[in-house]
């Protein structure tokens, strides 16, 4: 039971590649196209949002791969595989996008201080065109991105890319029609606001999962109490619990028991922990060293 693998998993990453691969081919056709206008228009926010999409580019290149590699399977040298691909994928897009949203102000400042005339029909067809493409491409990574770091990684670049030519589309026809120079740079500093928010929310996560920390939702005391509840054990110590990626939790602690049971015995107490564990906690991998008058540290936790 603890450490059953659901196909399901495996069909929302086969998903989650082709959504990622789509959403790749219809950006890099986005960069050139915006690439090609800016050249030809003259126009620095056309080529900027290039930059903003070849970054996305990068991104969903990165989440792609990772998606792969968590697929690949464990190894004598690996023994837990590539699962944690995904998790870092998430923690390199969450920096990347601070630092895109940061670039973002300081452009927004630079064009307050010196608007640029964004008139030009080309400038506000090809905004359009992004506006398009980043979103159909939003929304085949939206359904899975409040499940995975990696695909809400992914989304949040695509969403960036998507408001950043929103702000271009608008302030290109309120400039060309009501001549009004700062919406532009307005629009800009709220979308890279947001995004930092975003962004460092994300980064934090999933700095939390690959530094080992115990999940948020998870309470020591409450399992360890739990678990002492059970007539034959005397004591929890030693415990580690860990969120390896998305679908499993790890928990690994010593229990003493008051007398020296068989080893048939205690596979009927592991069995009632693991039971009691999965369905009250979502622990799916336990892991128990059972200990009879061993002389050790009894805290429930100890650093080695």
């Amino acid at each position: 039971m603890g450490h059953s693998h659901s196909h399901n998993h495996s069909h929302a990453h086969d998903l989650n590649g082709r959504n990622l691969f789509i959403s790749i081919l219809l950006n890099i056709a986005i960069t050139v196209a915006q690439v090609i206008g800016g050249l030809v228009s003259g126009s620095l926010a056309l080529l900027s949002d290039a930059l903003h999409n070849f970054s996305d580019v990068v991104s969903l290149i990165i989440s792609w791969i990772a998606n792969k590699l968590v697929k690949k399977k464990a190894s004598l040298k690996r023994t837990f595989g590539y699962k944690r691909a995904e998790i870092l994928a998430a923690f390199i897009n969450a920096s990347t996008l601070i630092i895109v949203a940061i670039l973002l102000i300081f452009e927004a400042m630079e064009r307050f201080q010196n608007p640029q005339e964004i008139g030009s029909n080309l400038v506000i067809w090809l905004s359009g065109i992004a506006i398009l493409g980043n979103g159909f491409s939003v929304l085949l990574l939206k359904r899975n991105a409040n499940d995975n770091m990696n695909m809400k990684s992914a989304y949040l670049h695509l969403l960036t890319d998507m408001m950043a030519s929103v702000a271009v589309l608008i302030g290109g026809l309120l400039m060309k029609f009501y001549q009004i120079w700062w919406i532009d740079s307005a629009l800009t500093f709220a979308i890279s606001i947001y995004l930092i928010v975003m962004g460092w929310n994300l980064l934090k996560d999933s700095f939390k999962v690959l530094m080992l920390f115990t999940p948020e939702s998870t309470s020591v005391d409450a399992i360890v109490e739990d678990i002492q509840r059970i007539e034959v054990i005397k004591n929890v110590h030693h415990v580690h619990i860990w969120q390896l990626n998305e679908d499993e939790i790890h928990l690994e602690a010593h229990i003493d028991f008051n007398k020296d049971i068989k080893l048939s015995e205690f596979d009927i107490v592991l069995n009632e922990i693991e039971e009691l564990i999965f369905h009250k906690y979502e622990i799916n991998h336990i892991n128990i060293q059972p200990e009879f008058g061993k002389c050790d540290a009894k805290d429930v936790i100890v650093q080695d």
